[in-house]
């Protein structure tokens, strides 16, 4: 898993991912407490409508940017945007209002849209061995786990020292830290796969802004990601949404009981993403997505029954139910960008993830608003109809993969040649 850091370049890249993820991490948990300062018991009705606005610039922004910027030095493009965010962070500790919240939500979160995608596909050309490349995967994903970590706990510790709307203070240092290491890097031009056809047949923004979706409809092996994703989205986003209620007021618990249950969630994610790598060396994708799609949906089928047990039981049952469900969160994700690579050719990976990027937040986009809606009337009701929702999606990804062993690993049949014979021989 570690072979890629060898890279000077990934190396520095990492970093910055590292970093500003951590930053993110804290504004997580900052952006819940603010919420609940701004609107008490209500806070989930306003965390799900923030993350509702985050959902709406990440479906729109993310294909708007692959698009216009399709042909933008990659350095600059990912130096604006953690400028961008970088303003955010500092403007957050000043706000008194919710919409003033929304305003500056929508701006960070246009920022990240440009970002994420664009990063995902500088690594393909900045480590063109394939088992570099899948090392770098793996470490991404680690790198997401450990913030939902190491992050809630980090702000758990500000707290201590800082006040909730100061802990922003740590995001912005995120952000800067990150542009300045993306600075010190020169990245390599886009590296078009030798022999394969072209494929953009006339390379206009109508076709570059729906080119990712295409290949998403269009390719066997993509379509149960999209199921999977809602699966992820209907069970998490409960834990993301209602996690300061069920502290604050389900519970009892301080502000820093906001964070140390994100961080079991992410303690889950953690598990899941050191064991993972040895796992698909023998479990097929599809048994380990389709597990980890169930475990979100049992650890969000329990959290009716759990709440109604006295407070020391509860409080374990939450615990237990937050790990389960980062655990499958990470099952499902893990995997999915040797979907990705393995389905498309190089010159459709920006646009892939991309869409993936902008589909996947569109379950969420979906999720969010349901959630918090449902909480303010019942935390009971609201985990129980997620549940559903994340079963329905799991028996949806199965079907979507009736031969056992074929789903994951079969390439588009308009993939290039060379995605068809990596495919063939399993490399």
């Amino acid at each position: 898993m570690l072979s890629a850091l060898s890279h000077p370049v990934y190396r520095r890249l990492f970093t910055a991912q590292v970093v500003a993820l951590a930053g993110t991490g804290i504004a997580t948990v900052a952006l819940g407490l603010l919420a609940y300062d701004l609107a008490g018991p209500r806070a989930g009705a306003v965390l799900g409508t923030v993350l509702t606005v985050k959902m709406v610039a990440y479906v729109v922004l993310a294909p708007l940017a692959a698009a216009l910027l399709a042909r933008a030095p990659r350095r600059a493009v990912l130096v604006g945007a953690d400028l961008v965010r970088l303003g955010v962070a500092l403007a957050l500790p000043f706000v008194g209002e919710v919409w003033q919240v929304l305003v500056l939500v929508v701006v960070l979160q246009c920022a990240s849209a440009t970002f994420t995608p664009t990063f995902q596909s500088v690594l393909p050309d900045v480590l063109p061995d394939e088992r570099d490349y899948t090392s770098a995967l793996s470490l991404s994903r680690l790198a997401y786990d450990l913030e939902a970590v190491a992050s809630p706990a980090l702000a758990a510790v500000l707290l201590l020292v800082l006040t909730p709307s100061q802990l922003f203070w740590g995001t912005a240092v995120g952000f800067a830290a990150s542009a300045l290491l993306v600075v010190s890097v020169v990245l390599p031009r886009r590296a078009p796969e030798a022999g394969a056809a072209p494929s953009r047949p006339d390379g206009s923004f109508g076709w570059r802004l729906r080119r990712g979706a295409v290949l998403f409809v269009r390719t066997p092996a993509l379509r149960p990601v999209l199921a999977l994703d809602l699966a992820v989205a209907a069970g998490v986003s409960f834990v993301l949404v209602q996690s300061v209620v069920v502290a604050r007021v389900g519970l009892g618990l301080g502000p820093d009981g906001v964070a140390v249950l994100l961080a079991v969630c992410g303690g889950g994610s953690v598990v899941a993403a050191l064991t993972l790598p040895r796992l698909l060396r023998t479990v097929p994708e599809r048994r380990v997505m389709l597990g980890g799609a169930v475990l979100v949906t049992v650890g969000c089928a329990v959290v009716p029954l759990v709440l109604a047990l006295p407070q020391r039981g509860a409080l374990v049952g939450v615990v237990l139910s937050w790990a389960v469900i980062g655990a499958g969160w990470s099952a499902v994700e893990t995997p999915v960008g040797r979907v990705v690579r393995r389905s498309v050719g190089p010159d459709d990976l920006h646009a892939a993830f991309a869409a993936q990027f902008s589909l996947s937040h569109a379950c969420w986009l979906l999720a969010y608003p349901l959630a918090g809606l449902l909480g303010a009337l019942s935390l009971s009701w609201a985990a129980g109809v997620l549940a559903l929702v994340a079963a329905a999606a799991t028996l949806a990804a199965r079907a979507l993969w009736p031969v056992p062993g074929a789903g994951s690993d079969a390439p588009s049949a308009d993939a290039p040649p060379a995605v068809r014979a990596h495919a063939q021989v399993g490399a």
